[in-house]
């Protein structure tokens, strides 16, 4: 398994966009503690964002896996890009015809997908916790490591949208298509939403039919975040209104992703076990 990741990463960083979107990517996750450094002070109107309570343990675990989680696009064009390059530069036959199979061929792209959610989510945990030890109103123990699952939701969330990326990287072979179907597949999903919510059903089951869907299940993973916030929370009952919106993890959530991510990765190998390189 190392000798195949060695090999994926020795391409990776002997191409030049791919180590700029690398870098970039990596920089963007640690930019989440220029949010800290955001003030408003103009005169009676002073405003802290990090006073607002967003690096407050356990919170900050839900604000920053949802808020880095879009960030993910940088490495899907690396994932897909990865996929294209080897087409294009028939590595992939040069691979094969070096004692490489196939399904160790698909195993190294994924062992690939499977490091880059893993380091993501080291690098978020990292970052998270010094943001949240500096600015966090409570630090016992027991509250900083409650809610880590979202920190597992983050890892399974990048690993399936990854492996879909791959899987479109293999089924298209050019990255402006594959990005181009990735988001003609996010349109379909909702124009589908939309279909069966006006048509078929009410809301609520609507809501449980695309959580079958990849990336609404991907997504579904974290809930937004920004209607716990205190603030949001007292500005609602102001108005009468209570939000009671159920934000954890759900273990049957975790298991449709990694269900796609078997079918991504299963699609991959069986599209290139077919197909004549």
């Amino acid at each position: 398994m190392i000798r195949l990741l060695q090999i994926e990463f020795i391409k990776l960083w002997n191409n030049r966009a791919s180590k700029v979107l690398i870098i970039s990517y990596f920089t963007l996750l640690t930019s989440i503690a220029l949010v800290a450094a955001i003030k408003f002070d103009i005169g009676p109107i002073k405003f802290h964002l990090a006073d607002q309570g967003i690096f407050n343990f356990p919170y900050i675990w839900h604000f920053n896996t949802f808020i880095t989680a879009f960030f993910k696009l940088f490495l899907a064009i690396v994932i897909v890009s990865m996929m294209s390059n080897e087409y294009s530069n028939k590595t992939i036959k040069q691979n094969l015809i070096d004692g490489l199979s196939k399904k160790e061929f698909i195993l190294s792209k994924f062992l690939t997908v499977v490091t880059f959610s893993l380091v993501s989510t080291i690098f978020v945990f990292i970052v998270s916790l010094i943001l949240g030890l500096i600015y966090s109103d409570f630090n016992e123990l027991s509250i900083i490591f409650t809610d880590l699952e979202f920190l597992l939701a983050f890892f399974v969330k990048l690993t399936g949208f990854f492996s879909f990326c791959l899987f479109l990287g293999v089924l298209v072979k050019r990255s402006a298509f594959a990005l181009g179907f990735l988001i003609l597949w996010q349109v379909l999903e909702g124009i589908f939403r939309g279909i069966i919510r006006w048509k078929f059903f009410d809301s609520e089951t609507t809501d449980t039919i695309m959580g079958f869907f990849p990336l609404q299940a991907m997504f579904n993973l974290i809930k937004e975040p920004f209607s716990r916030l205190g603030a949001v929370q007292s500005v609602a009952n102001q108005m009468g209104e209570k939000l009671a919106l159920d934000y954890y993890i759900h273990w049957y959530e975790i298991v449709i992703v990694v269900v796609w991510i078997a079918i991504f990765i299963y699609g991959s190998y069986a599209i290139l076990k077919k197909r004549d390189l």
